[in-house]
């Protein structure tokens, strides 16, 4: 019984110094997203997948019953992308700041470059990214990899 204790608490132990604590770039990230979204960026989960043609963003929150958060989600998430079809994304800069990858050229992009497609999900929203060029798709790619790891443990590359 007394190794058994002993290999749980190592365990318990090794599991907690595993544990990644947010790095002060993503502490400053999550306080910026208070500013631009309605909700607290810990009750979501960001999904930035990269695609061949370019990628899905989602935004979903942790708890699927929370019709308010997801209420939210949506209508933050529909915003942006009317903003982003417009080449406006000042609100990504606003967080990650002004010379974040991909940010530059894609708020550049000529009409027809890139489709940028939102839809509801039962837990949340999504934008789909296509890109017309691998230049287009490149900038996308940047992008996602600057919010993956500014996001930290809020976000992920795969859906979940």
């Amino acid at each position: 019984m007394l190794k058994l204790i002993l290999v749980l608490t190592m365990y318990c132990g090794l599991t907690a110094a595993l544990a990644v604590e947010p790095t002060a770039r993503q502490q400053e990230v999550a306080e910026k997203g208070a500013m631009v979204m309605p909700f607290d960026i810990h009750n979501s989960i960001h999904v930035f997948q990269k695609l061949p043609d370019g990628g899905l963003q989602q935004l979903l929150a942790k708890d699927a019953k929370d019709q308010g958060l997801i209420s939210m989600i949506r209508r933050h998430l529909s915003m942006e992308a009317g903003r982003f079809a417009k080449g406006d994304y000042s609100d990504p800069m606003k967080i990650h700041g002004m010379d974040m990858p991909g940010v530059r050229y894609l708020s550049g992009v000529k009409p027809g470059q890139i489709s940028i497609v939102y839809r509801e999900l039962p837990d949340g929203a999504e934008i789909h990214y296509t890109g017309k060029d691998q230049t287009t798709v490149g900038a996308l790619h940047r992008w996602f990899d600057a919010q993956l790891s500014d996001h930290g443990a809020d976000a992920t590359g795969k859906q979940p």
